[in-house]
């Protein structure tokens, strides 16, 4: 009897575990950024942000993106467990007017294990 009991208690404690196991396995919040390469100065362009992760949920999200324009932070989103992206992978977009060279930089951060590093592009001014 009192090894049914153990059992039944146990079930519980193995079903909350077997759902901590996928963050086990996760990996970290990656960005990848699309615009162009080569504009005439004074162009307005769209950077797009996709943003790839292995998790939206309560427990496990991305908790940040940040953009650098030229070593100058452009923009920051952040998120908690009570807001959070969309999905798991989400895209952010950003119009900015290209005045001279630059170089883009974006990152994002899971709220666990933390980001994958930068993402980098340069656009280049066309006179």
């Amino acid at each position: 009897m009192k090894r049914q009991r153990a059992g039944l208690f146990l079930i519980p404690i193995f079903l909350v575990l077997l759902m901590f196991v996928g963050t086990a396995f996760a990996d970290k919040a990656s960005v990848s950024i699309e615009a162009p390469t080569d504009v005439a100065k004074g162009s307005e362009i769209t950077v797009r942000l996709i943003i790839t992760h292995s998790a939206n949920n309560f427990f496990h999200y991305v908790e940040w993106v940040r953009v650098w324009i030229n070593n100058q932070e452009f923009i920051k989103w952040e998120y908690s467990a009570s807001k959070r992206p969309e999905e798991a992978t989400f895209t952010k977009e950003i119009k900015y007017t290209v005045k001279e060279n630059m170089e883009i930089k974006s990152e994002a951060s899971c709220n666990i294990h933390g980001s994958k590093g930068p993402a980098i592009l340069k656009v280049s001014v066309k006179e």
